[in-house]
């Protein structure tokens, strides 16, 4: 868990009038139900029944955070579905699978339940059994296991999907195979990996390792794949990917262009991707730590970032850019050898698949305005303010 010195980080000043910065029309509070379905209608979007969410709230179910928000139309705020405010009436209460559409449709954090000051972590149920797995990725999770856990498996299923875009057994299946593969990849047997990850037979684990690696185990040595993780940030939880060498993705896990950048990642690398953990990821993770810490000030974790040739001259510029500083889209333009071409340079910014690492959150209006960021403008604000001094994070324990 992360905290700002007065306490958990909440965007400033989000008001209706949110949107208006990003220069795109978004729907407010009392848009149509097209134009507010057109918004939500991602499948990292899913949302759990209406009545399961209503019968959420009124009894404010903590072990549901995370899974939905509620904002109260009477009020005009977005709440936690363990808010200990006053419940509303169902007629007053419209529920979106993100803050993010919360904020877009209009509505502002609950002073009370503050539904953005947690963002970083996930809700308490999912950190047990990410944690359960990660002690043993070859278990299986049968859905009694998950009920022996007190954990629903229809929400387990939903986390997963909303959170990683994969279900939940395909998490756990790629997190054994991952694990196998490290171990292959290190010398040992295939019987020691077939009978010490979960699973029955050569012949099972051969099939899976295949479907998932593109290569059967003899060869894993050559094989490759894209290993991704969850980190948690001051600013929200972040999905990470990396190669064996090269961090290739790094994006805020709300953030819209998500599915996306991966079915890029898909079409560029032309691997598997599979959850689990790996020594470019932890390497990460140390940086990001110094980076909000206030103690790092360039990242080293080698980068790969492949794109058109004009993207790429983008990017190589982001990394230029000094710690501290920013530059207009009008310089950055010029810098790449493309004057006037601010649109083309605003547009390969929003494409940047390596958050933070790449720092297009440097770049603002000519008039010294913030601009448009993918991440949402009060993170790029408060990692500018974090490069000027005028923030900093402290740990509310070690990790």
């Amino acid at each position: 868990m992360w905290y700002s010195p007065e306490g958990a980080i909440v965007p400033a000043k989000i008001d209706v009038h949110f949107s208006v910065d990003y220069k795109m029309p978004i729907p407010y509070r009392g848009s149509t139900e097209k134009e507010h379905n057109r918004m939500k209608g991602s499948p990292m979007s899913s949302l759990p029944p209406k009545e399961e969410m209503s019968r959420a709230y009124q009894r404010s179910d903590a072990s549901y955070d995370g899974i939905f928000y509620l904002g109260v139309r009477t009020t005009g705020v977005f709440c936690r579905p363990s808010c200990g405010a006053r419940k509303p009436l169902p007629t007053n209460v419209e529920f979106f699978a993100s803050p993010r559409e919360a904020l877009f449709a209009g509505y502002r954090p609950c002073k009370r339940c503050r539904p953005l000051s947690a963002l970083g972590e996930p809700p308490e149920w999912a950190g047990k059994l990410l944690s359960a797995i990660e002690e043993d990725p070859s278990r299986r999770y049968s859905d009694a296991v998950l009920r022996a856990m007190e954990i629903d498996p229809a929400k387990a299923r939903r986390f997963f999907r909303k959170n990683y875009g994969m279900t939940f057994q395909a998490y756990c299946r790629g997190r054994r195979l991952s694990t196998a593969f490290e171990r292959i990849r290190k010398g040992d047997t295939l019987d020691d990996v077939t009978l010490g990850h979960g699973f029955e037979s050569h012949s099972g684990f051969r099939d899976a390792f295949v479907r998932t690696f593109g290569a059967p185990p003899g060869r894993a040595e050559s094989a490759e794949c894209v290993t991704v993780s969850w980190i948690e940030s001051p600013l929200g939880p972040l999905i990470a990917g990396s190669t064996a060498d090269r961090l290739i993705l790094l994006e805020f896990t709300d953030r819209r262009m998500l599915e996306a950048q991966i079915q890029t990642i898909r079409r560029h690398f032309k691997i598997p991707i599979v959850p689990g953990e790996n020594e470019i990821l932890r390497r990460l993770r140390k940086e990001l730590r110094e980076y909000f810490s206030g103690l790092l000030k360039k990242f080293t974790v080698p980068l790969a970032c492949p794109g058109s040739p004009f993207q790429e001259r983008v990017w190589g510029e982001l990394q230029r850019i000094p710690y501290g500083r920013t530059v207009s889209y009008e310089e950055l333009a010029s810098r790449v050898g493309a004057p006037g071409a601010q649109r083309a340079v605003g547009h390969s910014n929003g494409l940047n698949r390596i958050a933070i690492v790449i720092p297009c959150h440097r770049v603002v209006n000519k008039s010294g305005e913030l601009g448009g960021y993918g991440g949402g403008l009060w993170r790029k604000k408060a990692l500018l303010e974090l490069e000027r001094g005028q923030r900093s994070f402290v740990f509310a324990r070690s990790a």
